[in-house]
């Protein structure tokens, strides 16, 4: 996801084996790709990516369930050995960890309420606009850097978020294209689903820095999940909506990398 708040460097003082577990830390928040589900377990496409590298591995894996916002600490302090949670890899978060190569290509996009005058993109850099944005995430960089005139809210959450849109508060939310599909499914009366990508950005898994063996691994188990299809029947399990809603639109699907 379009999240992940870079934090000053640190490196870990253990990175102990914990009965050599391959621990994985997530903010099962963010349905279809990391949630928790009716039985109580942490599930999603980012959790089954998770396991496909703990077997490659030959490491039992447990999840941990971190807020987004506190995952970069837990992975540079080695109280976690990965981050699968859709993270963008952005240049500012290289400076601090380390990534896989992308297995997602998304792209920021904008909630509107239903009665915003916001009809595309450009209409964001209007005076005025209301925007509201997740804390830590690419959207609030982005918002930050390039809606100077606007009035530009953060929370930290996204139900807090949605609801702002819903309520008519703000013209707009900028986030990812995964969770503003999902919110305007769920709020199809009072919002409206701008999809087309203010930028493009790519989700990897973060590790520590120096972890190369590691990264090696990662990318094998990536690159093989690409070509053998198990990516597209994580589609058909998790995200066929999503599919759908965004083949209607004319925007390639995620799992199309180029």
């Amino acid at each position: 996801m379009l999240r992940f708040l870079l934090l000053s460097l640190l490196f870990p003082l253990c990175a102990c084996s914990r009965d050599d577990k391959l621990i994985i830390g997530t903010d099962a928040t963010y349905p279809p790709f990391e949630f928790v589900d009716e039985n109580g377990q942490i599930a999603g496409v980012d959790i089954e990516i998770g396991k496909e590298i703990g077997k490659a591995l030959g490491r039992e894996v447990e999840f941990k369930n971190i807020n987004f916002d506190g995952l970069q600490t837990a992975l540079l302090t080695g109280s976690i050995d990965l981050v699968i949670s859709s993270v963008s890899a952005t240049p500012e978060r290289r400076k601090a960890v380390d990534f896989s190569d992308p297995y997602v290509r998304t792209g920021l996009s904008v909630l509107v309420a239903k009665s915003s005058p916001v009809m595309k993109g450009g209409d964001l850099q209007a005076p005025g606009r209301k925007i509201v944005v997740r804390l830590g995430t690419t959207g609030e960089t982005w918002a930050r850097e390039n809606l100077k005139n606007a009035e530009i809210k953060a929370l930290d959450n996204d139900a807090s978020c949605v609801m702002e849109v819903v309520n008519a508060n703000v013209d707009a939310w900028v986030y990812d294209q995964i969770s503003i599909m999902n919110h305007h499914l769920r709020h199809q009366e009072t919002t409206r689903a701008l999809l087309a990508p203010l930028r493009e950005e790519f989700w990897a898994v973060a590790l520590r820095p120096g972890q190369d063996e590691m990264r090696t691994r990662i990318n094998e188990v990536l690159n093989r999940m690409k070509s053998d299809g198990s990516f597209q029947r994580l589609a058909g399990r998790f995200m066929m909506k999503e599919q759908k809603m965004m083949t209607d639109q004319g925007i390639p699907f995620v799992f199309e990398m180029r």
